[in-house]
């Protein structure tokens, strides 16, 4: 792995170009064809590689939603004081993506952020609001304008969805108290104001995370 991840580091394989035979690559490393295939299956699950059907094992385009992939995983499977942990890190990276979204957003994105906060206010069913409120945060992470925050935060995101949906369901008034933070959060990003766009943001997330904590607590 090590010495595959090597020559794609100093350029020896290119992000989209075709690895050598097995039998080739095990030749030119110097190791057993068994242990080529091991591993390029676990660069296979890591995003470095794929396997493309009937064509052979290549680079991928090492992009940040390659590579983070198993972030999500990760996140996917927490629970308890580690998913407490992964809202902790989604407010730090949600309310610097608005932060950047406030000096950089178009008045495309912002009309589309208003469709959704509107479409937030139209229904009291949890799992639209919810549908809205994660299109809501993807619109602020695209104009952010930065790939790896934005896919950071698509693992954090969509992998939080049941603490979300349980706070909607279960907690009187967290419907109407998402909609009000959702506002401020557009608020801000309309006034293009970068500080008071992290500021509602990170009230908006801590506002969740004060919820699971109290869970947790329970």
């Amino acid at each position: 792995m090590e010495r595959v991840k090597a020559m794609i580091a100093d350029g020896t394989l290119q992000p989209g170009q075709r690895l050598p035979a097995e039998r080739d690559l095990a030749a030119q490393l110097g190791i057993s064809r068994g242990s080529v295939r091991e591993a390029v299956r676990a660069l296979t699950v890591l995003g470095v590689l794929e396997a493309r059907h009937g064509s052979g094992i290549y680079v991928t385009r090492l992009g940040a939603v390659d590579l983070l992939a198993t972030f999500g995983v990760m996140a996917g499977l927490s629970r308890g004081p580690r998913l407490l942990e992964m809202l902790q890190v989604r407010r730090v990276l949600e309310s610097a993506a608005a932060a950047l979204a406030a000096a950089r957003i178009t008045p495309d994105e912002l009309a589309e952020l208003e469709g959704h906060l509107a479409a937030m206010c139209a229904t009291d069913d949890p799992d639209e609001v919810l549908a809205h409120d994660l299109a809501f945060h993807r619109t602020i992470t695209a104009a952010a304008g930065n790939e790896t925050l934005a896919a950071l935060l698509e693992g954090l995101s969509s992998r939080t969805v049941r603490a979300r949906v349980r706070r909607g369901r279960q907690e009187e008034g967290a419907i109407g108290r998402t909609r009000r933070e959702h506002a401020a959060v557009l608020r801000a990003l309309a006034a293009r104001d970068p500080e008071a766009a992290r500021a509602a943001a990170a009230a908006h997330v801590g506002a969740v995370e004060e919820w699971l904590r109290g869970r947790l607590d329970g």
